[in-house]
Order: C-alpha cells, then sequence, then structure tokens
C-alpha cells in the first residue's frame, strides 16, 4: 500500500480527541427535535500490546454505531463524514489486511442495516479513497469497496457497470506485480521497450502538452535534489510518456522536458485503447524497480517518490 511504510499507528489520545470534537451529544433540542447520539469508540482492552492497539481499533471501531437511525446519523449536526475520515486515517496505518477485512465488515453491516446508510457509506468510500484529489486516495483499500459493490445483491447489474471498469483497473499494475511492458516512440522515430530501460529505479510520468499540473510536476522532479542527482548519475530512468494522439502538441512541448528523461510518445495509442494502465487522471507517476516491479502505483507527487527511494536506501 502506498506510503504506508512511512507512518506509525496514530496516537490513541489524538484519535480519541478528534473524534469527540466531531460528535455532537444526544438528547433532544431546545425544540423538542431529538439530537443526534454521540459517537461511542469501542473500549480498548487496557492489556493490550500498543502495537495490537489500532488493530483493534479498526476492526471495532464501528461497533456502537447505530447503523439503522438515519434521521440523525445523517443529519446537519451529526458529523458522520468526519467519523468516516477518521477511520479512514486509523486503517491507513494498519496492516493491510486488518484493514480490508475492516471495510468488508463495515459495509456488510451497513448493507444489512439500511439502504440509505450502505449508500452513503459507499459514496464516502469513494470520495476519500477514489477520487483523485482526495489526500487520503488508496487503491488498495478502495479494492475491498469495488468487490463488495460487484457480487451485492443489493446493487442493480445496471449500476455495477463503472465499479466492474473502476475494480478491472485497480487490480492491474498493482504494487508489488510486474508493470506491464509497452513500446515508446522516440520523436526521431525510434521505438523502444519499457522493459529495456535499464535503472535500478524507473519512474512513468504520463503527461500531456496542455496539463498545467503536468509542467509543475515536471519541475518538481527536477528540484527534488535526491531525485535530481540518482537520475544525473542515471540510478533513476524518467521515462515520460504521452498518451494521446495530437503529435503536433507533443512535438511543440518536447523541448520543455529535460535532456536526461526518455521523453516518448505512445505511436499507436495502445495505452489508451487496451487500458494497459489506469490513466483516470493526468499526470500519474508509477515507480518502478529495477526489474520493473510496482513500488509505487499512481503516486500523490515526486516527493513521495523521493521518500520512497530514500527510505529503501536507508534499508540498504
Amino acid at each position: 500500500m502506498k506510503t504506508r511504510t512511512f507512518f506509525t499507528l496514530l496516537s490513541l489520545a489524538c484519535v480519541l480527541l478528534a473524534l469527540c470534537t466531531a460528535c455532537g451529544g444526544g438528547g433532544k433540542s431546545a425544540t423538542g427535535e431529538k439530537k443526534p447520539v454521540p459517537f461511542e469508540l469501542p473500549e480498548i482492552p487496557v492489556m493490550l500490546p500498543p502495537q495490537e492497539r489500532g488493530t483493534f481499533l479498526a476492526q471495532n471501531y464501528w461497533n456502537k454505531f447505530d447503523f439503522k437511525d438515519t434521521v440523525s446519523m445523517w443529519g446537519e449536526d451529526f458529523a458522520a463524514e468526519q467519523i468516516f475520515v477518521n477511520y479512514i486515517d486509523i486503517i491507513w496505518r494498519v496492516d493491510i489486511g486488518d484493514a480490508t477485512r475492516s471495510i468488508k465488515k463495515l459495509l456488510a453491516t451497513a448493507e444489512a442495516a439500511d439502504s440509505l446508510t450502505f449508500t452513503r457509506f459507499l459514496d464516502l468510500c469513494e470520495k476519500y479513497l477514489y477520487e483523485p484529489n482526495s489526500p487520503m486516495r488508496n487503491e488498495e483499500l478502495y479494492i475491498p469497496v469495488l468487490e463488495h459493490i460487484v457480487a451485492s445483491s443489493a446493487v442493480p447489474e445496471l449500476e455495477k457497470l463503472r465499479p466492474q471498469h473502476r475494480l478491472e483497473m485497480a487490480l492491474k499494475n498493482r504494487v508489488g506485480t510486474q508493470a506491464a511492458d509497452f513500446t515508446y516512440t522516440l520523436a526521431s522515430g525510434a521505438t523502444g521497450k519499457m522493459y529495456n530501460v535499464r535503472a535500478d529505479f524507473t519512474i512513468l510520468f504520463f503527461n500531456n502538452p496542455d496539463c498545467s499540473a503536468c509542467k509543475n510536476m515536471r519541475e518538481e522532479i527536477s528540484s527534488l535534489p535526491l531525485l535530481s542527482d540518482m537520475i544525473k548519475s542515471g540510478q533513476i530512468k524518467v521515462l515520460a510518456i504521452y498518451p494521446d494522439e495530437d503529435l503536433t502538441a507533443w512535438q511543440n512541448y518536447r523541448q520543455d522536458v529535460p535532456a536526461t528523461w526518455i521523453n516518448a510518445y505512445d505511436k499507436d495509442l495502445t495505452l489508451r485503447k487496451e487500458n494497459i494502465y489506469d490513466l483516470k487522471a493526468i499526470p500519474t507517476l508509477y515507480l518502478l524497480s529495477h526489474d520493473k516491479s510496482v513500488l509505487i502505483k499512481d503516486a500523490f507527487s515526486p516527493q513521495q517518490i523521493e521518500q520512497y527511494i530514500a527510505y529503501l536506501m536507508q534499508l540498504n
């Protein structure tokens, strides 16, 4: 899972404080209307080792949550979305197997309780785990959500089409697997295979000329000291790929790409036509190892890549 190595378990005191400030009190308001029931965390056994408390919290987080109380649960005064965000922040930091089991348990409970509750949790999962601009985006955590939707009898078949496609793309080029090979073409007309790029690390940079975010990311890669030095020494190769068809635009901007990078395009548009890589947003960054195993899929930023490489270098 992306960047999981760089995090330790949350301070439980901080989590408790965040949750307490996010939840309203129970009872009735001055007008006699029912007020939201406060959210309660499970009681963590005092004898549980510190390293196991995060896992316990992830597995039991929703134990006291009333999934059937849709009126107060989704009312304006009840911070259900913040409670969900705090939950995601916790499962980000536990073992992926424990996180997956926790998500499956949450969705199964929500589906059995109420259709509105189930739908709202699916929406929140999409918003925070899938949308490109979410700071909590995490495809590995979104996969069990997609699997649940596809298998669910509560979801109409037509509404499964998009999740099925998303699941298909999510299962491609996962962290720890071999990245899919492809052919690229240089401005000279020469071609090459991605697998034949020789370096300790390969950065795949899917980009296009009219993308300001691509320009910013390109400049960021060049400005980061570790990445810049390793690119100059040949330890890192950057393969910048233009996956679209307007070659005039690509030709006009290709001089802006550093000469030390491999600047290429997909002549036959194979990447798009065959959905070899999930390019739901441009730019998209991948970090590959020397044998083209995926280390980071769809990185948040060049800094994430630099931090990960620095971490690997410390291990060695």
